[in-house]
């Protein structure tokens, strides 16, 4: 800028010796010039510009031609030096920089300060500042600051900048330069007071969420138990109620049992959650009673049936012409034998809570206890007339469906029930009813507790050869183990104690693998849910029957039904029995089962109850021992086959007398009005026959097969099959025959035909139709 200075003084020189000489050369060239206007004239001297125009521009281009211009490579940036913070006031780069910018060095000073200071903070020995830039800054910093910018800023008019900018970020560096010592204690006790003050606050949140956290759960607690007690009282009234209920059913039983009345049969299953959830085809398996329907037998009687699922009318087809009793049963026509709504009297009913909670496995009750409009059907249907409901199971909803229906319950409380249905429970009734029972301990919990009581009785009992273990909860055989003591090496030592475990964990086995695979899996369970150990009959002949009976709210104990039982590949599982029982004398069977029933009645344990025996022969005394083994408070599935046996042959089963009594067929009719003789019959019931294919076929293609060969009701030799759905794996099936031996054949041979059928050669389905014995 120095030199462009220079250069205008210079150049305005020149220019005015240039007019100067100018001027003199051009005064000769003046010319006289006359201007008038009106009377006035005026005489003057004027330059003939247009002569000289020429001459002007070529004089200047000439001069401009000859003026050479010494612009410098690099124009000086008024560089100086700041050593440890403080500029030189004398140093001639500072001098020469202080005396360009004179005009405007008030601003100039302010930035140089704070950088001074900056440099003397950081304690930065050597900063070179250029001095263009400074200007620039303090320019921005008149205009747009009002207050000190920040470091890189200041930092920007530095020539080594990065060597400072990276000096500066150092840790600690701030704490070596001026006031370092105070900067220090001042960041120490900013970081305490915020260490503190955040420490403070994080604690004050704390105790503010758990504060919140303690608020609402007492809350929700509150309001639990608000709602457990509003529970606990609906509940409380329910079950008051259903005793006023019981009471009244039980004063006027006898003349229920002799007018119209109406039967409420509600199929359901109250097993515990975690059971029904491990259950497959949980709706199937409770709707494999359908033979309940039966009851219409007696012309009192109509029957509602609540159906866990939805049927086809296949099913519903079926069952119309089963329940006419005409032998319309092989699905032919089976338009024509529909009966008309108005003469039937049954109805199924299927709550609509089963499409809103298919995957949960709820019991019956349950669903029908969320299911308002087939409640109110009910009630429609019930109105003015005596009614009563039949369960299954017992579960604590019952008493719900029941208060909402205003009807008594033929059962037992659902807690007495759950109390006694158990195989620890059912000993203590037996105990009670002073029946001969298998030696044994029930309500163990414990292993070590396990292992002493088998050791006592295994010494006790040394002509056992093997012992049962049975869970409480579990029915039929899902819950048996067993174990038998020729694997046991001590046995010669009279069982020492110690080498039990060991002869558990190796040879014990449960009864079946599909419901706990393993002895571990079993014994887990085992001690969780208590359980019992029980001796199995010293003996190889052994024979189970099954023993329906009636506790009647009046107090009489009733036989309906009893059947030798039928097993399958594993032995402690019935899948079948044979009615009447032929294993014991009827004047035994009855006194057994009168002393259970009113051990059971003095429990108010009523309705229906089912009871398990064993008979075999003691070879020491050779005299024929029955032991009582289980007891189910629920409506069996032997019951109700039964039912549908006696409807189909007309006839009746007598359990004292042990006979199956039966109009038989006229063979040659002598006259119109010739009376059918009484025969007595047997019959063979399937009531846990499984086969996996059937799955596969539609039940009119089922039903179709049997008639094709010849597996259909007639008057001399009867065979039916209940069906429960279109998908189902189970059938029931029912042989009846004048003989036992015929019977059995006839059942065997039609199980073989229907397992070849349905039956893919290659790949054969899981099954225990060719395995009854």
């Amino acid at each position: 800028m120095l030199f462009l200075g220079h250069f205008l003084e210079y150049l305005h020189f020149m220019t005015v010796l240039q007019v100067e000489d100018d001027l003199r050369q051009l005064k000769p060239s003046l010319e006289k010039v006359t201007v008038s206007e009106g009377r006035t004239t005026l005489n003057t001297q004027a330059l003939n510009i247009r002569k000289h125009a020429e001459d002007l521009v070529f004089l200047v281009g000439i001069f401009c031609s000859t003026i050479t211009f010494f612009l410098p490579v690099d124009i000086p940036r008024y560089l100086f030096t700041i050593r440890s913070g403080q500029v030189d006031p004398m140093a001639a780069d500072f001098c020469h920089f202080k005396q360009c910018f004179v005009l405007c060095w008030s601003s100039v000073v302010d930035v140089l300060e704070a950088l001074q200071k900056l440099l003397r903070e950081f304690a930065v020995p050597l900063a070179k500042v250029s001095g263009e830039r400074l200007v620039e800054l303090s320019h921005v910093w008149d205009s747009g600051w009002s207050k000190a910018p920040s470091a890189m800023p200041v930092l920007s008019v530095l020539e080594n900048w990065e060597e400072v900018s990276e000096l500066i970020s150092h840790p600690g560096q701030r704490y070596k330069g001026e006031g370092g010592i105070e900067a220090a204690a001042i960041h120490i006790q900013s970081s305490w007071r915020r260490y503190l003050a955040r420490t403070a606050y994080l604690c004050h949140c704390r105790r503010k969420w758990a504060a919140g956290t303690i608020a609402i759960s007492w809350l929700m607690h509150a309001q639990l138990c608000r709602v457990r007690k509003a529970l606990q009282a609906r509940r409380f009234s329910q079950l008051e109620n259903s005793r006023s209920r019981a009471q009244h059913l039980a004063a006027n039983w006898k003349r229920i049992q002799s007018f119209k009345r109406t039967i409420i049969h509600i199929p359901s299953l109250g097993y515990s959650q975690r059971k029904r959830l491990n259950l497959r085809g949980f709706d199937i398996l409770q709707n494999i009673q359908m033979s309940r329907l039966c009851d219409i037998r007696d012309e009192n009687v109509e029957v509602i049936y609540i159906c866990p699922q939805h049927l086809g009318n296949d099913i519903l087809d079926y069952y119309t012409s089963l329940l006419k009793c005409d032998g319309a049963t092989d699905g032919a026509d089976t338009t024509t034998a529909r009966a008309s709504s108005s003469v039937r009297r049954y109805i199924i009913l299927t709550p609509e809570a089963v499409d809103y909670f298919p995957t949960h496995n709820m019991c019956l009750s349950t669903l029908l206890k969320y299911s308002p409009q087939t409640l109110k059907h009910i009630r429609n249907l019930i109105q003015g007339k005596h009614a009563y409901i039949v369960g299954g199971i017992a579960h604590v909803d019952d008493l719900a469906v029941a208060d909402e229906l205003g009807l008594p319950i033929l059962g037992p409380e659902p807690a007495i029930a759950q109390h006694y249905s158990t195989k620890s429970g059912a000993r203590r009734i037996f105990v009670g009813a002073e029946i001969d029972v298998p030696p044994g301990q029930g309500n163990i919990y414990s292993l070590n507790q396990l292992h002493e009581t088998l050791a006592e009785l295994m010494t006790q009992n040394t002509d056992v050869q093997r012992w049962l273990f049975k869970i409480d909860s579990e029915d039929g055989g899902r819950g048996t183990a067993y174990c038998d003591t020729c694997h046991l090496s001590c046995y010669k030592w009279m069982f020492n104690v110690y080498e039990i475990p060991e002869w558990l964990t190796h040879y014990a086995q449960p009864a079946k693998t599909s419901c706990y695979p393993n002895w571990a899996c079993f014994l887990k369970t085992f001690l969780r849910q208590g359980g019992v150990v029980e001796a199995y009959p010293p003996s190889n002949s052994v024979t189970c029957l099954t023993v329906d009976l009636l506790l009647e709210p009046g107090g009489e104990v009733t036989m309906f039904s009893c059947g030798d039982q039928l097993h399958g590949g594993c032995k402690l599982e019935a899948i079948g029995s044979i009615v009447p029982q032929s294993s014991v004398h009827p004047e035994t069977l009855h006194s057994i089962c009168t002393r259970v029933g009113r051990a059971c009645l003095q429990r108010r344990i009523v309705g229906y109850v089912s009871v398990d025996l064993v008979t075999f022969l003691d070879h020491n005394t050779m005299e024929k021992k029955v032991w009582a083994v289980d007891l189910d408070i629920t409506y069996s599935n032997q019951l109700a086959m039964t039912q549908m046996l006696l409807m189909m042959t007309g006839g009746t089963l007598n359990c004292r007398t042990g006979c199956l009594e039966a109009p038989m067929p006229i063979r040659e009719q002598c006259c119109e009005h010739q009376i059918a003789p009484v025969g007595n019959l047997c019959a063979v019931i399937g009531n846990h026959l499984f086969h996996s294919d059937l799955s596969m076929l539609y039940n009119k293609v089922f039903l179709m097969m049997c008639k094709a060969h010849g597996i259909r009701f007639n008057k001399k030799l009867a065979t039916w099959g209940s069906l429960v759905n279109s998908f189902v794996c189970g059938v029931v099936n029912r042989t009846v025959s004048e003989d036992l031996q015929r019977a059995l054949a006839t059942f065997a041979r039609h199980l073989s035909v229907i397992h070849q059928e349905i039956s893919v050669p290659k790949s054969q389905g899981e099954t225990n139709f060719m395995v009854p014995c």
